[in-house]
């Protein structure tokens, strides 16, 4: 009965807790926004990122699409080569017409689709000379050779092809043996001799 006796101003004063007069409308809906935005810009980076991707497997697509049908050529190509590697100068040159003929369509065809291989990004591997490298040579025989540093490629047995970046077949080579290191002279061989 007590509080019936008590005026209004008297009244006990309600407390709100701590945690209510902490948390600022502002401020929740500023930390909301940055949350939002922080989110919105790695989408969009994911975005750009996956379109980037996308356009690179295309472009892989396009240039690598015909590595299997250009392997396939290869050997046609490889086939025409080696037809005209038999026959030696001296039966080409005294040979009747009609043969002379069938060893030049034989040349044309084989320069026709080593062209449109070329054409459609199917370039020779060059080889010899060249330091041996495993991603694009295959050795098949080491050659004694004192007069050419170690490990450069003195002879191609099969010419190897490339698409892009991609080797198609390798270059088969015979590699020197025996001669100074790469990088190193041959006067510095002699020396230590």
């Amino acid at each position: 009965m007590s509080d019936e006796n008590t005026s209004p101003s008297e009244q006990p004063e309600i407390e709100m807790p701590e945690s209510f007069e902490e948390i600022d409308p502002i401020e929740t809906l500023r930390a909301e926004n940055s949350e939002l935005k922080d989110r919105l810009l790695r989408t969009v980076a994911e975005m750009e990122n996956l379109r980037k991707r996308t356009e690179r497997d295309v472009a892989d697509t396009r240039s690598y699409a015909i590595a299997g049908f250009a392997r396939d050529m290869l050997s046609a190509t490889d086939a025409l080569s080696r037809a005209l590697l038999v026959l030696p100068a001296e039966a080409r040159e005294s040979s009747d017409p009609t043969i002379k003929s069938l060893i030049e369509g034989i040349e044309m065809t084989e320069r026709e689709m080593q062209r449109l291989l070329g054409k459609h990004g199917v370039k020779p591997i060059e080889a010899e000379g060249q330091k041996f490298d495993p991603h694009k040579h295959q050795a098949m025989f080491e050659v004694p050779d004192p007069t050419r540093p170690e490990g450069t490629v003195v002879q191609v047995v099969q010419t190897g092809f490339a698409i892009g970046e991609r080797v198609l077949r390798p270059a088969m080579v015979g590699v020197a043996k025996g001669g100074p290191r790469a990088g190193e002279s041959a006067e510095a061989v002699d020396k230590s001799a």
